[in-house]
C-alpha cells in the first residue's frame, strides 16, 4: 500500500447500481437497492460488492428489515465506516453473503430543536453538522471526538467520548455531561420485533425505560433511526498546544510539583496528550472554557485547524510508504520525530498553538485526509485523585516494552499514544428523574465502587501491518487487565489480542469483557437485545461470538 493509499483510503465504495430482481426477491419497491465496498477506516476490514441500500426515511428502513428477516438476511447499518473493530462487517464476507448495508448518511439526516435544550437528530448526521446546527443555535456539547465525520448513530452505537472532567472550581453547566454522547440521549427511536404484529416495527424508548439502557451504545445489535439529545449552551473553548514538557515531568509519578499530566486536569478539566513512538515530547492540548478571547489566542471560525496534522506532509508519507511498501519497521524511530518536528514546526507556522472559539472549532480536529493508523484503546475507571498514577505506570509499562522489543530489532508501534480523561455516563447528568445508565458503555458507573467516577482512556496507534504489533499490543492489554480491575475495552477500536490477531482472545472475549461490566449486567444488555431482536437480524459473526 502506496503512502497516499495510507493516507486517503476512502471510507466508502459505491458501485453502479444493478439490477436485483433474482438475487433479491420481493425486495421493498422504492428503496434503490446497489453494489457497494465495504472499507473501514484503514483497510484492514473489507468486502467487495456486498448489496446496499439507502431508505428515505424510517419507515423504508423498517420495510427493509422486514424484507431481510423474512429472506433470512442480515442488517448492517453503516455511517462513515470510522471504525476499526469488527462490529459492521467482519473480514472475509464474501460479496454474495446475505448481509444488507444499509446507509444511514444519504437520508437520515433531519435536525431539529425538540425544546430549548433537546435536538431531534437522525442517526445519520454527521458530528460536524450536529455541532454546526448546534452552535446557530447558541447551544454545544462539553466535549467530542476528534473527527468530524463520524455519524451520530454510530458514535452512540460505541459510546463515543472526547476528553473533559470538571477542572478545580467548576459547576457542570445545565444540560451538560462529563461523560460520553450516549449519556445525553433523552429518547430514541429504533426497530425492534413486535411481538403483536409478528413483524419488526419503529418504536420510542423513553431514557426512563428499562430497555433503553440496552441501545443508549448497542454496539450494532440494533437499529437507531433516530435520537432525543440533551444539549446545553455553547461554550468558546481556548485550545493551547504545547511541545516542551518532557514525557519524564508529563508522566511522571505522582508526588512532585513538575507539569504533570494531572496538573492541567486540575487547572482546565480538558486535557490531550499525542505521545509519538520513540519521542520525548508530546504534544499537549489543554482546553480551557473562555468566554472572552484571551490576548495571545487566535480565533478561528471553523473546525479543523491543524493542516499539518490532516493532510500528510511529504516527509512522514515518504516514511510511512517505505515502512509498508518495503518492510522498512526499523525507520519507526524516524518516523516518530518527524511526525514530533512537523507537528513543532506546524503550530508555529500555523498560528494554532493558541486557538480559541465556539466549542466545536477547537474539539473537532481530524478529517479523514489524515494517515490511517491502526489502534488499541482501553477505559480505566479510577478515581480522580488516581490518574497521574495510571498514567505514570501505564506510560512506563509501554517505554519498558517498547525499548525490549526494539533491542531485539522489532519495532511493533510506529504512531502515538494518545491519552484523555472522562467523567463517566452519570444519568443524572442527562436531566430526566429516573434516567437509565447505559449498560454496556464503557462508562457505566460501577454501583460496587462509587468512588470512581474518572475514566482515564489509553489508545496505541501504529501502521496496519506492522510486524509484531499484536503480540506488543496483548502485553499491553493483559497489563491492563491485570493491573487495574477496572479497565474497560474501547469498542470501536483493537482488543481481544491474540500474538497474531486483534478481537480473537477468547477468553478476553468470552470471560474478561463481560465481568468488565458484571455477568448480571452483560447478561441483562444481551437479553434486551436478544428479545428486540430475536431472529439475530441485526448482527454478524463476530458480534454472535461476542453475545453468545
Amino acid at each position: 500500500m502506496s503512502a497516499a493509499a495510507l493516507a486517503a483510503v476512502p471510507v466508502l465504495l459505491p458501485a453502479d447500481p444493478a439490477a436485483a430482481s433474482e438475487e433479491l426477491p420481493g425486495f421493498p419497491a422504492g428503496v434503490g437497492l446497489y453494489r457497494s465496498a465495504y472499507r473501514n477506516w484503514v483497510g484492514e476490514i473489507t468486502a467487495d460488492g456486498l448489496w446496499a441500500c439507502a431508505p428515505t426515511d424510517a419507515d423504508q428502513v423498517v420495510e427493509v428489515v422486514n424484507w431481510a428477516w423474512r429472506h433470512g438476511w442480515r442488517v448492517r447499518a453503516r455511517g462513515s465506516s470510522h471504525g476499526w473493530s469488527p462490529l459492521t462487517i467482519t473480514e472475509g464476507t464474501a460479496s454474495d453473503a446475505p448481509v444488507l448495508l444499509v446507509d444511514t448518511a444519504s437520508h437520515l439526516t433531519g435536525l431539529s430543536l425538540d425544546s430549548v435544550s433537546a435536538v431531534r437528530a437522525g442517526t445519520g448526521v454527521t458530528l460536524e453538522a450536529l455541532l454546526t446546527y448546534l452552535e446557530g443555535h447558541g447551544l454545544g456539547v462539553t466535549a467530542a471526538p476528534a473527527p468530524g465525520d463520524l455519524t451520530l448513530g454510530g458514535a452512540l452505537a460505541i459510546d463515543a467520548h472526547g476528553t473533559a472532567v470538571p477542572a478545580d472550581g467548576e459547576q457542570r453547566l445545565p444540560g451538560q455531561t462529563y461523560g460520553s454522547l450516549s449519556n445525553r440521549i433523552l429518547s430514541l427511536t429504533a426497530v425492534v420485533w413486535d411481538e403483536g404484529s409478528g413483524a419488526y416495527a419503529l418504536r420510542e424508548f423513553d431514557r426512563t425505560e428499562a430497555d433503553s439502557a440496552a441501545l443508549l451504545a448497542h454496539l450494532g445489535r440494533a437499529f437507531v433511526t433516530e435520537v432525543v439529545l440533551r444539549v446545553g449552551a455553547n461554550s468558546n473553548l481556548r485550545c493551547v498546544s504545547r511541545v516542551d514538557i518532557p514525557a519524564a515531568e508529563l508522566f511522571a509519578a505522582p508526588g512532585g510539583d513538575g507539569r504533570t499530566f494531572a496538573s492541567f486536569l486540575e487547572e482546565s478539566g480538558r486535557v490531550e496528550a499525542i505521545w509519538f513512538a520513540y519521542t520525548e515530547f508530546p504534544w499537549l492540548k489543554v482546553w480551557s472554557v473562555a468566554p472572552t478571547r484571551p490576548l495571545t489566542s487566535r480565533r478561528v471560525t471553523s473546525p479543523y485547524n491543524y493542516p499539518f496534522s490532516d493532510n500528510v506532509p511529504a516527509l512522514v508519507a515518504d516514511l510511512a510508504g517505505r515502512m509498508v511498501s518495503d518492510a522498512a519497521w526499523y525507520l519507526a524511530p524516524v518516523l516518530g520525530n518527524a511526525q514530533l518536528d512537523v507537528a513543532t514546526v506546524g503550530l508555529t507556522a500555523t498560528l494554532s498553538a493558541d486557538i480559541w472559539g465556539p466549542s466545536k472549532n477547537t474539539l473537532l480536529y481530524i478529517r479523514p485526509t489524515t494517515l490511517r493508523v491502526t489502534a488499541n484503546g482501553y477505559a480505566v475507571l479510577t478515581s480522580r485523585d488516581q490518574v497521574q498514577q495510571i498514567v505514570s505506570e501505564f506510560t512506563d509499562f509501554y517505554r519498558e516494552r517498547l525499548a525490549a522489543y526494539t533491542a531485539r530489532g522489532r519495532f511493533p508501534v510506529n504512531g502515538t499514544v494518545e491519552i484523555r480523561v472522562t467523567g463517566l455516563d452519570d444519568p443524572d447528568e442527562a436531566g430526566v428523574a429516573g434516567a437509565r445508565a447505559p449498560l454496556l458503555s464503557a462508562l457505566r458507573p460501577d454501583a460496587a465502587r462509587p468512588e470512581r467516577d474518572t475514566a482515564v482512556w489509553l489508545d496505541i496507534l501504529t501502521l496496519p501491518g506492522t510486524p509484531y504489533a499484536e503480540a506488543f499490543l496483548r502485553e499491553i492489554e493483559q497489563f491492563l487487565f491485570e493491573g487495574y480491575d477496572g479497565t474497560r475495552v474501547e469498542w470501536s477500536k483493537g482488543w481481544a489480542y491474540t500474538d497474531d490477531a486483534a478481537w480473537e482472545d477468547e477468553e478476553v472475549l468470552g470471560t474478561t469483557i463481560p465481568g468488565s461490566f458484571g455477568e448480571a449486567v452483560w447478561g441483562q444488555a444481551s437479553g434486551v437485545l436478544d428479545r428486540l431482536d430475536p431472529h439475530r437480524v441485526f448482527g454478524n459473526a463476530f458480534l454472535d461470538r461476542l453475545f453468545r
